[in-house]
């Protein structure tokens, strides 16, 4: 057969298959359309804690760390951006998902492959020719000169040798699109994965601008209760005083030794949660706890970054998590388009080309040369439903990622709203807190001068030295519940991420696929 004739037939095979389509449904029994689930959530015009304004640009890592006015903190968020080990793992399976789609796509081209043989065989004697064994008959002398006759065998071991060098070659004809899908499939999971990388890498700047609010908090709370206890030592030491001079009762000193020792009690538990906070950041930027030293310093000199959130539809765009459950959809869809062209016939294009020669010296005479030719074409027809069950299992797995995607879009809007309350109502707390902790100083500096004076009961006394510690500890607590809500702001509205950014991913992701390919197409 010519390569014009071979041509001609496959061109004839692929008009054929067209109708043989048709009918492989029906030889399957299954049906094969497709109501996809709907997906669409229409987000609202705008947020309810929010004014429908035009969004500020949002600073990506460490220049969104930057605006609390902290060189310290900026420099750990560089550092976990770089060597954080979450993000490190992220980044490894977007190698995984790039290799992924390139051995998806893989079916797509012809696979080629060299065979070469060389083989010598050798065959007994005794299962290819039969001999009489008294047919051959040859004389022989012996001790005494007379001769007899000894009968020789007619059995004769033969030798064979092959050598080969040729290519092998395979095709399948993707005439349904079902390699095609896989590979678009398995590159809209690469995508995912980058989309993946991002949001663990705004978790994670998350997590340590969070763990460092933390420690400049407990470096608050234990300046503050290092400042009561020197408040408790000194009134004791007064009350003790009036003791003394009989002026003060035994109870009076005993009630103002349980609040010292109940001030005092409030530094071992706040000195663990400082040092083990420190730890925790020494881990989220890649480092073992003893090799970093986390200086810190008070929250109360940080500035609060102002963020707008613009609308709903925008934050939306701006979400890299939102991003990955819609690439993961889009890749599920080709998915399922894939599991329903299994059902259809499928065309493979063999070849083989090469020298063969019983002799090696043979082996590269122009006579040596061997070709062959051959198109298979399957149709599946019964397989106990094994690629029914295939198509509605993918169909089953979009109608999850299709939930799942919808689940993603409300959990985006429901984390911008919350952190816009939590901003909103977080400050109002702050400022209320600030005005309790002042009153309860007042207080405290009045039944100082009455203690002097003697005009005060040491009830009254304990009890405005514990609203004040109380209320001063509370400060710095929602305080740091304040910063951490424009954390939680920063995070809701995609930390940076812009469509601009997800364009650049998806370009990374094809120049990935398309490089290094070497000599072939």
């Amino acid at each position: 057969m010519t390569a014009v004739e071979a041509f001609r037939f496959l061109r004839r095979m692929r008009l054929d298959a067209v109708s043989i389509a048709a009918a492989s449904a029906l030889l399957v029994g299954c049906d094969l359309e497709w109501e996809k689930p709907d997906i669409a959530v229409p987000p609202p015009p705008k947020f309810r804690e929010a004014k429908p304004v035009n969004a500020t640009a949002i600073p990506r890592g460490p220049d969104f760390a930057a605006a609390f006015g902290s060189k310290e903190l900026m420099q750990l968020v560089t550092q976990a951006v770089g060597e954080n080990l979450d993000i490190a793992a992220a980044a490894a399976r977007i190698t995984q998902a790039d290799a992924q789609a390139r051995v998806a796509s893989a079916a797509l081209w012809p696979n080629i492959s060299m065979q070469d043989i060389a083989r010598t065989t050798r065959v007994p004697g005794t299962t290819t020719n039969v001999a009489s064994a008294g047919s051959n008959i040859t004389p022989a002398s012996t001790a005494t000169g007379s001769s007899q006759q000894t009968p020789l065998t007619g059995f004769r071991a033969r030798e064979f040798g092959f050598f080969q060098l040729g290519l092998t070659a395979s095709y399948e004809i993707d005439f349904w699109g079902k390699n095609e899908d896989a590979s678009y499939a398995a590159r809209l999971l690469a995508n995912a994965s980058r989309f993946n990388r991002d949001t663990v890498e705004i978790s994670t700047i998350s997590s340590v601008i969070n763990a460092y609010f933390q420690v400049l908090t407990a470096q608050d709370r234990l300046r503050i209760a290092h400042n009561n206890v020197a408040i408790a030592e000194r009134v004791f030491r007064a009350i003790q005083a009036r003791f003394e001079v009989g002026v003060a009762s035994a109870l009076d000193v005993a009630q103002q030794e349980s609040v010292l020792a109940q001030a005092r009690a409030t530094i071992p538990p706040l000195e663990q949660t400082l040092r083990q906070t420190k730890n925790q950041l020494a881990v989220l930027i890649g480092q073992t706890p003893e090799s970093v030293d986390v200086k810190g310093g008070s929250l109360t000199k940080l500035t609060f970054p102002r963020v707008t959130p613009g609308l709903p539809s925008e934050v939306l765009l701006r979400r890299p998590d939102v991003a990955e459950a819609e690439a993961r959809l889009a890749s599920q869809e080709f998915s399922v388009l894939q599991a329903r062209a299994a059902f259809f016939p499928s065309i493979t294009l063999t070849g083989q080309y090469g020298v063969q020669s019983a002799l090696l010296h043979n082996l590269l005479r122009p006579e040596a040369v061997a070709w062959q030719a051959a198109a298979n074409l399957t149709q599946p027809i019964f397989d106990g439903f094994n690629i029914q069950g295939q198509y509605e299992n993918q169909k089953g797995r979009y109608a999850e990622l299709a939930a799942l995607y919808r689940r993603q879009v409300l959990t985006a809007l429901q984390e911008a709203e919350n952190a816009l309350i939590a901003v909103k109502e977080q400050a109002a707390a702050l400022k209320a807190q600030g005005a309790a902790a002042a009153a309860a100083a007042r207080a405290l500096e009045v039944a100082e001068v009455r203690l002097q004076e003697g005009t005060i009961d040491i009830i009254t006394l304990s009890t405005t030295q514990t609203t004040l510690f109380q209320a001063q500890d509370q400060l710095a607590v929602v305080r740091l519940t304040y910063f951490q809500a424009a954390t939680s702001l920063y995070q809701a509205l995609g930390g940076g991420w812009s469509p601009t950014t997800r364009d650049a991913e998806i370009a990374q992701a094809n120049a990935a696929y398309e490089a290094d390919k070497g000599i072939f197409p």
